[in-house]
């Protein structure tokens, strides 16, 4: 045995390894209870500064610590060195937990009272967070408060997406960042799909399903882009209220307003029902939303035992893709059909590609496609029964 170096047993290691952990959680501990007590007492000083920075640093999902930390620096005389120091250790933080709520959120509210903030470099911070994970949407809503206050242009970022997109197809975030951008670099006619500079855009999501046609991402991007609209009615027995929400923005006042309607946005409306009006589970209620300018309404049942209820435009209704079909966008959809049925060639019992072929027919002509349409509605059928083994 002489000369040989002595292994720990697993039983040691384990022994060492638990103590190491109590001593941790002892010091861990000691700090949090000095950091409440400091607070309790009002004070917000350097040393509760330190404190914080000490247990954030191995847990930065600790809300109470950032609530905290804000109120100290609003005490301190915060000028542009503390503020870039902190963003400095939010980095560190962010390496800890690139998803930390906490971290994510404080680091906006300190890059918002910055007083010479460096846009550059915080949208470099999001390139280098995307790169490691695309779909970090933490990451994605401080880019999104970054470009609205360092004013970058819309082309910009709509290149950014194009980036992302070309290295991974299967990046959810990027497409729906991108169909938030297109409006706003082709205001002038919203309700046009030509207008939003279709024939790249096509070309761009075509390649994406041609490439992967089972990654439904593109498919649902697609589906955007082609202009789908509905109307989509939502019953909840529980809060008692319903929520209308349209497919572009829509003339509130033209609304029959039978009840109290709080309007989210114009595309977008709650109801609030009065008290014990749905609130019975034994009872069966149907409710219908009158939409007084097109003369149309949703009705929309919530049936015995049920909390809730969505109701939305079926296939079949004139509004699938945006209401009458100009001479236009019947050609835009009649060269996608073209498109996504040399798909279909090649790839015959896809589901996406069979439903975005049916969605098209019936937009473009549902009479005239009738046996088509059946056909692949049969197909879909079989290709998405559960195969059992």
């Amino acid at each position: 045995q002489h000369g040989r170096v002595k292994v720990k047993t697993t039983a040691q290691q384990e022994e060492e390894k638990r103590k190491e952990r109590e001593k941790k959680l002892q010091i861990y501990v000691a700090a949090r209870d000095a950091c409440f007590t400091k607070r309790k007492d009002g004070v917000f000083d350097d040393e509760a500064l330190q404190l914080t920075q000490q247990l954030l640093s191995s847990n930065p999902d600790f809300a109470t610590l950032w609530n905290y930390r804000r109120e100290i620096l609003l005490h301190l005389e915060t000028v542009q060195k503390i503020y870039e120091a902190e963003l400095s250790f939010l980095e560190s933080c962010l390496k800890v937990n690139p998803k930390s709520y906490g971290s994510w959120h404080h680091r906006g509210w300190v890059s918002a009272r910055l007083p010479r903030p460096d846009w550059a470099r915080e949208l470099s911070l999001c390139d280098r967070c995307l790169s490691l994970d695309d779909r970090n949407f933490h990451c994605w809503d401080y880019r999104r408060m970054v470009v609205k206050m360092s004013g970058v242009p819309v082309k910009q970022e709509l290149d950014f997406t194009d980036r992302l997109i070309g290295s991974n197809f299967s990046n959810y975030s990027s497409w729906h960042y991108r169909s938030t951008l297109l409006p706003l670099l082709h205001p002038q006619a919203p309700d046009t799909p030509s207008q939003y500079s279709l024939p790249p855009e096509y070309e761009l999501v075509q390649n994406a399903f041609f490439t992967d046609p089972n990654d439904q991402s593109a498919w649902f991007y697609y589906r955007w882009l082609l202009g789908r609209g509905t109307r989509c009615v939502y019953v909840s027995r529980e809060e008692e209220r319903v929520a209308v929400a349209f497919s572009r923005p829509v003339n509130v006042s033209t609304f029959l307003l039978c009840f109290l309607f709080l309007v989210f946005s114009s595309e977008a409306l709650l109801c609030l029902l009065p008290p014990g009006t749905i609130s019975d589970v034994a009872n069966e209620h149907n409710l219908t939303v009158h939409w007084t300018e097109k003369h149309s309404h949703r009705d929309c049942a919530l049936y015995t035992g049920r909390s809730e209820s969505w109701c939305r435009d079926t296939a079949t209704d004139l509004e699938l893709f945006r209401s009458e079909l100009s001479v236009e966008k019947t050609s835009v959809l009649q060269s996608e059909l073209q498109s996504v049925r040399q798909l279909q060639e090649l790839e015959p019992l896809n589901k996406w590609c069979l439903l975005t072929i049916i969605l098209l027919m019936r937009a473009l002509d549902p009479l005239g496609y009738e046996k088509e349409t059946l056909a692949h509605f049969q197909t879909l059928k079989v290709s998405t029964r559960p195969h059992i083994s």
